[in-house]
């Protein structure tokens, strides 16, 4: 059996925020350590029939781009549920709703802008 291993790594300041976030992956193309701002995992535990997740992001991240990054991980989920099951239904309203929060985004810009 192949084996293939995701690593992250967090800096922590003094009051356990996250400075800095790095990631390695076995598999992936360069060898070389990534940085990024903001990891969310979600972990489903079979046994209990819930689900887990872990939401880090580090300081230097703003608002917008957390924001941003949340509509493109929807809009990443309602892929996987059409590949994973081909419920086209829960994909598309999950698509409505990034689509709807892309618009609130755009909003939220002009509105700051004026």
């Amino acid at each position: 059996m192949r084996k293939s291993d995701i690593n992250f790594n967090i800096e922590l300041d003094e009051q356990n925020v996250p400075e800095k976030i790095t990631w390695n992956a076995t598999d992936k193309p360069t060898d070389a350590v990534a940085d990024c701002k903001a990891i969310t995992l979600s972990l489903w535990d079979g046994t209990g029939k819930g689900s887990m997740r872990i939401d880090l992001w580090t300081k230097e991240m703003p608002v917008g781009d957390m924001k941003r990054f949340y509509i493109e991980t929807i809009a990443g989920m309602a892929d996987s549920i059409l590949g994973a099951t081909g419920d086209k239904y829960m994909a598309d309203e999950m698509g409505e709703l990034c689509q709807r929060l892309i618009n609130h985004l755009k909003e939220e810009q002009k509105a700051a802008a004026n």
